[in-house]
């Protein structure tokens, strides 16, 4: 094991400083007179003291313990953690788009007014959608978003529509956003080659259903073959079709959710339109609707006359806001400039790299593991370790935990929940052969080390900062709190 980073404050001596800061020459108050006596501290914060040197080499040494996209292989299923250019960071830094204040006049951004418009058309021609709002936050807000959409369609009818109904392989946002919006869930099973069970669908569908949330592809990585069925299934009773875009990723170019039954869509621009994604954010969930649905997205959208572009607030049917301003702008301004910079070829071969990707390491995996779905995939596959588990007794847990010892960040673990002990691989559009063929040896050597040594997988890791963790009580009995010892 590698030695064990100091804490910040075993490195601290006293009376150092990383900073220096001039004299104050204007009149001050003593702090009595700023704060109130009952929030002043009676003795000084134990705060590290440090040099700046110290600090700088604490924070460098702390921020390569992590894994990143920027250091290895991140074939994290269903988020996409692929590379992102960094001339989108750029771009989201020029003054003009950070400087101005929200509240400024309309007359005063007209730039960025004009950008959120062009991306909305941008989003709009992508998915087969009419209008969109920039305004939520990550993917799940924009369900939720998509959800009080259709709430408020239902309710312009005059219909109390209360279920949802949720694939046995989706996302657990789409049940929990459900739930938030007050609506009850219905599952439906998934059929043998891994789509919604047409039969089963039929059954639960009623005039009672105000949506359907179907991811496509799905967590399985597989396209839905049935999927103007579904749509005419749903629609035949009233009901919407919800489109998670969190594998969006797949299909820029090749299939629009509008043309195929959808009538609600979000795009997680921070999976599929450049942005460094994990670690809990920054994120965009951008809703779009086909045109009946349209006054209900939240309010204000931007609109041009044909000299300006301005705010529209003249929205009687909207939802209402949903967050500040326009979302997180930051993040629309690099998924902007990645599709300007790629153009309708460039994100069609982003689809076409990212499928491609994803077809070649499953069919080279499927010879030491097991595939549940022998069928093409998009951008992601599913495969489990069922002959190696019931051999040797290493299961998934232990080859993602061996994984971190070739540097290579494991896949997610144990999702979808329809396939046992199963690995959710997506290895993205933006890595190399050489990359994907080194993940390939990896896997293979792990597989072959599970028969031959198998005590050597199932203690791993063994070349990582720390040890193998308990993580339930990790998860449960956190301890992230210095104390100084007596």
């Amino acid at each position: 094991m590698k030695q064990l980073e100091p804490l910040i404050f075993e490195l601290s001596a006293s009376g150092r400083r990383a900073y220096s800061l001039p004299e104050v020459d204007v009149p001050t108050k003593p702090l009595d007179q700023l704060v109130p006596a009952g929030e002043l501290r009676s003795t000084p914060a134990e705060l590290p003291e440090v040099s700046e040197i110290d600090l700088v080499r604490h924070f460098t040494r702390l921020s390569q313990l992590n894994h990143g996209v920027d250091i290895g292989f991140y074939p994290l299923g269903s988020c996409t953690m692929k590379y992102n250019p960094k001339i989108n960071e750029t771009v989201a830094g020029l003054h003009g788009f950070t400087a101005p204040h929200p509240y400024l006049p309309d007359s005063m951004v007209q730039g960025s007014l004009q950008l959120i418009y062009e991306i909305e058309k941008y989003l709009c021609e992508i998915g087969g959608m009419s209008r969109l709002t920039l305004q939520p936050a990550a993917g799940a807000h924009g369900e939720f978003t998509g959800l009080l959409i259709i709430k408020a369609y239902h309710r312009s009818r005059g219909e109390k529509r209360t279920k949802v109904i949720i694939p046995d392989s989706a996302h657990g946002t789409n049940p929990a956003t459900a739930v938030m919006c007050g609506m009850t869930t219905v599952e439906v099973k998934s059929d043998e080659r891994g789509g919604v069970d047409v039969d089963a669908l039929r059954d639960v569908m009623d005039d009672s259903v105000a949506a359907l949330m179907l991811t496509n592809p799905n967590t399985l990585g597989l396209f839905d073959e049935n999927i103007h069925e579904i749509a005419q299934i749903v629609h035949e009773q009233g009901g919407l079709l919800y489109y998670d875009g969190a594998n969006a990723n797949a299909m820029m170019g090749y299939a629009r959710a509008g043309d195929t039954g959808f009538d609600v869509v979000h795009f997680n621009l921070h999976k599929t339109f450049s942005t460094p994604h994990g670690g809990g954010g920054p994120g965009s969930g951008p809703v779009g609707v086909k045109e009946s649905l349209a006054r209900f997205l939240p309010s204000p959208l931007v609109d041009f006359d044909g000299e300006r572009y301005y705010l529209n607030y003249d929205m009687p049917d909207s939802i209402g806001r949903i967050k500040l301003f326009h979302g997180n702008i930051g993040v629309v301004i690099k998924a902007y400039a990645y599709i300007r910079a790629l153009g309708r070829e460039g994100l069609e071969q982003v689809s076409k790299d990212a499928v491609l990707n994803a077809n070649y390491l499953m069919r080279k995996l499927a010879e030491d593991y097991d595939l549940p779905y022998d069928r093409h995939c998009k951008h992601e596959f599913v495969i489990h370790p069922k002959r190696i588990k019931e051999e040797t007794g290493v299961r998934t847990l232990d080859i993602s935990k061996r994984l971190l010892d070739y540097g290579v960040h494991p896949p997610t673990n144990y999702f979808p929940l329809i396939v046992d002990e199963c690995l959710m691989v997506e290895p993205t559009e933006t890595e190399s052969l050489e990359t994907l063929d080194f993940f390939i040896q990896a896997m293979k050597d792990i597989a072959k080390e599970s028969y031959e040594d198998p005590d050597t997988v199932k203690t791993a890791p063994h070349n990582t900062v720390v040890a193998r963790l308990d993580e339930a009580g990790a998860a449960r009995r956190p301890n992230v709190r210095w104390k100084k010892e007596e």
